[in-house]
């Protein structure tokens, strides 16, 4: 049974720095991604991984960097440059088929329950 747990959400000025982590479980590492959904508004991918390869939103480009332990099964949000914008819940993410690994939320089926993530101006 995969199990996804995040942690390392908070509160941050605009500026800061923050990183999530997803402890994994009952999953051999494959597509795996971050998620970020504010509210009123549509769950949207930040970055995606798969192997070595990485995808990120042009909005996190530059920013944010997606890196995964499989040692530790762990996956990884290290968020710079933080803006209030950046404010959300995110949310880790495990696609089952590694077929076309993307920022696309509706490729993904296995989801952890989120973690806040706020910034102030």
């Amino acid at each position: 049974q995969v199990q996804l747990v995040e942690s390392g959400g908070g509160s941050v000025q605009a500026g800061g720095s923050l990183r999530l982590s997803c402890a994994v479980s009952g999953y051999t590492f494959g597509c795996m991604g971050w998620f970020r959904q504010a509210p009123g508004k549509e769950r949207e991918g930040v970055a995606a991984i798969y192997g070595r390869n990485t995808a990120t939103a042009d909005s996190a480009k530059g920013r944010f960097t997606i890196s995964r332990d499989s040692a530790k099964n762990t996956l990884s949000l290290q968020m710079n440059s933080l803006k209030p914008e950046d404010t959300a819940m995110y949310y880790c993410a495990a696609k089952l088929s590694s077929i076309g690994c993307g920022l696309n939320s509706g490729l993904y089926s296995k989801w952890g329950q989120g973690t806040q993530v706020t910034v102030s101006s």
